[in-house]
């Protein structure tokens, strides 16, 4: 299998800053690789080196065998090779969206006017906007500029495309948009380098995953090696939180905002798309029943093995007697809860009550 991009002993210093400390890797024709990591482990920084976009401070990518950052590599024609995706949503406010995906055919590959037209719009065919050829950007959604940014950048028939977190300015409905059209690329056998905090997604497309922790390639391997059998702490710690949201409140007077906020967050984190109106439902009738405030609650939502399934539980403090069940319940909110879960169940570990329930699939 042909080796597009080889990276060799890569590091990157902002200042005092070690960015990326040595990382050595290869993209081969076909793969879908992904980049997963907690914020700031220099992810973004790693997929900008590769196009030349930031210079690393030491080390070598090469693309097709050539140092793209030797005095006599043409920096312009190796990015034709290896495109890219951003993360903030970069297209030309001042062009329609045919004349977006047309700019880089006809000044950069010099197609004929005619022939780029037909290949524009086969493209954005292609990411389902063939009815938005004439629009301006500023009458599209996020989902959508982000679908003409991959149009543009498939225009110029890379050997690699890099997404650099593409859906992270986006809501769970056009996220899911964007998502869409990188699967069905996938299965076109394009070879992409994915910088995802989408774990779903990168377990369901990627060939190879790579975990990233304070600028190195800590593991890497198959979905599978990666999500369900880590081998080291630091992996399986973060597969671990981003499946699972911990929140606790210490007062009557919580802040019910950030608790929705952090439950939307965690939904879209784990593709779970608008699951996150059900789990909202749940956790805020069940915390109907926990007051008056007696102690501490804490709650736990936890998402199974990369799965839809999802579970919460949720323990009180200085509470004993029944939550759910005890004289006096409303009957509407247990009518609401019993419809958003397939199960409830109830125990008294002390002088605090814990609520188990397992959230029903949409």
């Amino acid at each position: 299998m042909k080796t597009i991009l080889k990276i060799e002993s890569l590091y990157k210093q902002f200042g005092d800053v070690h960015v990326l400390n040595g990382i050595d890797c290869e993209i081969r024709e076909g793969e879908i690789v992904s980049v997963i990591g907690p914020s700031g482990c220099g992810k973004s920084t790693f997929i900008r080196c590769l196009n030349g976009l930031e210079r690393p401070t030491s080390g070598r990518v090469l693309v097709d065998g050539v140092d793209i950052f030797s005095p006599e590599a043409d920096l312009p024609a190796i990015r034709s090779k290896v495109g890219m995706v951003f993360q903030e949503i970069n297209i030309f406010g001042h062009l329609s969206v045919l004349e977006n995906v047309m700019l880089g055919l006809l000044k950069i590959r010099k197609m004929p006017r005619k022939e780029a037209n037909a290949e524009a719009v086969r493209l954005l065919r292609l990411v389902g906007l063939g009815e938005k050829l004439d629009a301006m950007p500023d009458a599209l959604s996020g989902g959508q500029k982000q679908r003409v940014g991959i149009a543009r950048c498939l225009a110029m028939q890379p050997e690699v495309i890099l997404f650099d977190e593409a859906t992270s300015s986006l809501d769970p409905r056009m996220k899911t948009e964007v998502l869409s059209v990188i699967r069905e690329l996938a299965k076109q056998g394009h070879t992409m380098l994915v910088v995802t905090h989408e774990l779903k997604f990168a377990r369901d497309v990627s060939t190879r995953v790579l975990f990233m922790h304070e600028g190195r390639i800590v593991e890497e391997g198959s979905p599978e090696q990666v999500f369900d059998h880590p081998q080291k702490s630091l992996t399986r710690a973060f597969v671990d939180n981003l499946r699972s949201l911990v929140f606790q409140i210490d007062s009557q007077d919580y802040d019910l905002y950030q608790l929705n906020a952090e439950i939307e967050w965690f939904c879209q984190r784990n593709t779970l798309g608008r699951r996150y109106v059900s789990l909202e439902l749940i956790v805020e009738e069940m915390l109907t029943k926990m007051m008056p405030f007696t102690g501490p609650i804490h709650i736990c939502i936890h998402c199974k093995e990369m799965s839809q399934e999802v579970s919460i539980e949720m323990e009180q403090e200085q509470f004993s007697g029944q939550i759910v069940g005890r004289e006096g319940t409303d009957e509407i909110s247990l009518m609401i809860l019993q419809g958003l879960c397939e199960s409830i169940e109830e125990e008294q570990r002390g002088t605090t009550r814990v609520v188990r329930m397992e959230a029903r699939s949409e």
